[in-house]
């Protein structure tokens, strides 16, 4: 059974039991403490954890197997999708602009947030390392008074990435900019960063990692299942 997202997460790590979301918790200017104290921001709070919780491994294997074996490299559009879903479900707006002006809603999304409640925002960033300076800055955009009118106005920013360990795992791309990169991020970008930030870094599924398989020019991921009853420095392995 997951612990409850009632209970605050420890300070590094969220070690629920089963196969549920494992991650890292860091926060930038209190807000891991604001987040999960302040009673206004609690209950969204709790609402995240949730939704982590809630895209297990089963789901990500299941939904790999329907729609992306054959297609794709990693986990990562898998885990987009099923955080849409689950955040959409609670409630969360998907994809808000920061500012209400029109010229700055078109392009590719450059001033859009992925999800959004009341005062809290989320990225979910699985693109590119060169993109994390941006994608720590959106957060900050909104929850900051601007000359252009503003769409959104929120006072906590969130950053949801992949750990080294769980690129590696998950067969994401090299390029990928994971959490240990965005904390490394935020010093020299200290005096931009004004607003409170948490970062969460996602941990490796316990039942199974990613293979890479070569065809052509492209490589394919297919799940590769740990055998736990096994488990031990030579890890059993079930091919899904």
């Amino acid at each position: 059974m997951c612990r409850s997202s009632k209970m605050k997460v420890d300070w590094w790590d969220d070690l629920c039991q089963n196969r549920c979301m494992k991650f890292r918790v860091q926060g930038y200017r209190h807000g891991d403490y604001l987040i999960q104290n302040v009673p206004e921001y609690i209950p969204l709070w709790d609402e995240i954890v949730d939704t982590l919780h809630a895209v297990d491994d089963e789901k990500v294997i299941e939904y790999f197997l329907a729609h992306e074996e054959g297609r794709s490299k990693s986990v990562s559009p898998t885990i987009n999708t099923l955080l849409k879903r689950e955040f959409v479900e609670r409630g969360w707006h998907a994809e808000s602009y920061i500012f209400a002006e029109e010229e700055y809603q078109g392009g590719k999304g450059l001033f859009r947030l992925d999800f959004a409640k009341d005062k809290v925002s989320i990225e979910v960033a699985f693109n590119h390392g060169n993109d994390a300076p941006w994608n720590l800055l959106k957060p900050t955009l909104a929850s900051e008074l601007n000359h252009v009118r503003k769409a959104i106005q929120t006072n906590i920013g969130v950053i949801i990435t992949a750990t080294d360990a769980m690129k590696e795992a998950g067969g994401f791309d090299n390029a990928v900019g994971s959490y240990e990169k965005y904390i490394n991020f935020l010093r020299p970008m200290g005096m931009l960063l004004t607003a409170p930030l948490v970062l969460i870094g996602l941990e490796p599924f316990e039942t199974f990692y990613i293979e890479h398989e070569t065809i052509g020019t492209k490589k394919i991921g297919h799940p590769r299942r740990i055998n736990l009853t096994e488990k031990n420095d030579c890890q059993s392995e079930l091919r899904i």
